[in-house]
């Protein structure tokens, strides 16, 4: 087995080993990842914070020994919508989110390369910031299958990349994410924080938003935005009529 640290900004994971497939999710910098297969152009890949398999771009993924890849573990993580580094004495932006493993210098050394970490950092075990306004932060972000950035992000993109600046580690797609918490009975039981589900005429969920105060709910859907959320589901205050059904709410227990 090979492993490797993602070290762009962010880098699309795909379906297939094609420029052309789907982009499925995403990685930000300093995720940690499994390689496990190679073809010439291509990596197949499994997340280490999320388990996800897909298939990225070798040149932005460096490779690290099993003790290197062992030893990076981090609760830290960029805490601006846009954080500098400099790689090699050229810049890039960081994202929201993204790993950061940086020494008492601002240092970040893993597969013998070095950045310098010119961006705020937060600690998620100890992150008071509530959910709510940490999802705030994303507020008008386009809307992007796959994408879990301040660049470009989905529902359940929006609502994992949150709770793990809460230190809380939740599954990739919604799908998923419903599986976890404690279903609560009504709306109005619904406290800021919690998740609410949706799902399709033949019962899969495909949405997922958070919930805020005065029975709103922030979603990605178009863009990161805040609608009205009842007892049927998502009011789109643009549309003027329901987007989405609900399911059920879901409180997560850490």
């Amino acid at each position: 087995m090979k492993y490797g640290v993602c070290i762009v900004s962010v880098a699309p994971v795909r379906a297939e080993a094609s420029d052309r497939s789907e982009m499925v999710t995403q990685l930000l910098f300093g995720e940690k990842v499994e390689i496990i297969a190679v073809q010439e152009k291509w990596l197949k890949i499994m997340a280490d914070y999320d388990s996800y398999v897909g298939w990225v771009d070798p040149k932005l993924i460096k490779e690290v020994s099993l003790a290197e890849y062992q030893q990076l573990s981090t609760t830290q993580y960029s805490s601006d919508l846009f954080n500098l580094m400099i790689d090699d004495e050229n810049p890039c932006t960081l994202t929201l989110a993204a790993h950061i493993y940086a020494n008492e210098d601002q240092k970040i050394n893993f597969g013998g390369k070095s950045f310098e970490y010119l961006g705020e950092s937060l600690d998620a075990t100890r992150n008071e910031t509530s959910i709510a306004d940490l999802a705030k932060l994303y507020l008008n972000t386009p809307y992007l299958w796959g994408g879990k950035s301040n660049f470009g992000i989905d529902c359940s993109g929006l609502v994992q990349q949150v709770y793990k600046l809460k230190n809380i580690a939740l599954p990739r797609d919604a799908s998923q994410q419903a599986t976890k918490g404690e279903v609560l009975g009504f709306v109005a039981e619904a406290q800021e924080g919690d998740l609410a589900f949706f799902d399709n005429e033949e019962g899969n969920i495909i949405h997922v938003g958070i919930i805020l105060e005065d029975q709103k709910i922030i979603h990605a859907h178009g863009k990161v935005r805040i609608d009205p959320l009842d007892s049927t589901g998502i009011f789109n205050t643009d549309s003027q009529r329901y987007s989405h059904k609900l399911r059920f709410i879901k409180r997560i227990i850490d």
